[in-house]
């Protein structure tokens, strides 16, 4: 059987909810009516969570500490917060910031995500993220495709990825999106910090004391 992921409340922090311990069995805490048991197992792996080879990460890809975000590019609290991680990650030098598109927010925000992973195919995906998440304003289509084009993406290149890749990027929207609901997060940004479940914004200072406690609580393993 494959290890799924169960996630516990931080204890300084009420608004993180608890779902248990980190590959501790089963995740019984966030059955929705959306979701079976089994679906849970499916869903909500280790392998899958933090080690999808399919999803994107910065930082430093050996770290100890994975944060997996959940994001939505038209979302102006992933914009807010976007600069603050990237600074924790970079600072620490021991993170693996997993970027995990969730396009709840309407067509254009499905349309950016898509583009953004056909960018990883001309290993442009930083490019591209950087771009779209760093705006201050709401997307439509053809802004997004101007930011890409002007972070260096080959359009001519993307269209046809998407083309060629389509299928696979829908079945990574498809699971990343099945996590977020089986999780429970109610929106974006959205956080697994090593153990712990953070729904919402946090500041520097937050992060640092959520991946120092995840550190914590790994060497307890």
């Amino acid at each position: 059987m494959k290890k799924s992921i169960e996630v516990p409340v931080h204890p300084s922090l009420t608004r993180r909810e608890a779902l248990g311990l980190l590959g501790a069995g089963l995740l019984g805490a966030a059955s929705g009516p959306a979701f079976a048991h089994d679906d849970h197992e499916k869903v909500l792996t280790e392998a899958l969570v933090l080690r999808d080879p399919d999803i994107p990460v910065i930082g430093n890809p050996d770290g100890d500490i994975s944060i997996v975000e959940y994001y939505d590019y038209n979302c102006p609290y992933c914009r807010k917060v976007a600069p603050e991680i990237r600074q924790v990650v970079q600072d620490d030098g021991k993170v693996r910031l997993v970027l995990k598109d969730w396009p709840i927010l309407g067509e254009v925000s499905k349309i950016a995500a898509r583009m953004a992973l056909a960018a990883k195919y001309q290993d442009k995906f930083v490019q591209a993220h950087e771009a779209l998440i760093g705006v201050s304003s709401r997307l439509t289509e053809p802004r997004v495709r101007e930011l890409l084009a002007g972070a260096g993406v080959n359009m001519d290149r993307l269209a046809s990825d998407l083309t060629a890749k389509g299928k696979e990027i829908d079945a990574i929207l498809k699971r990343n999106a099945d996590q977020a609901e089986a999780f429970e997060f109610r929106g974006t940004p959205s956080f697994i910090v090593g153990k712990f479940r953070v729904p919402g914004v946090l500041t520097m200072s937050e992060f640092e004391l959520v991946i120092a406690d995840a550190r914590k609580a790994l060497a307890k393993k």
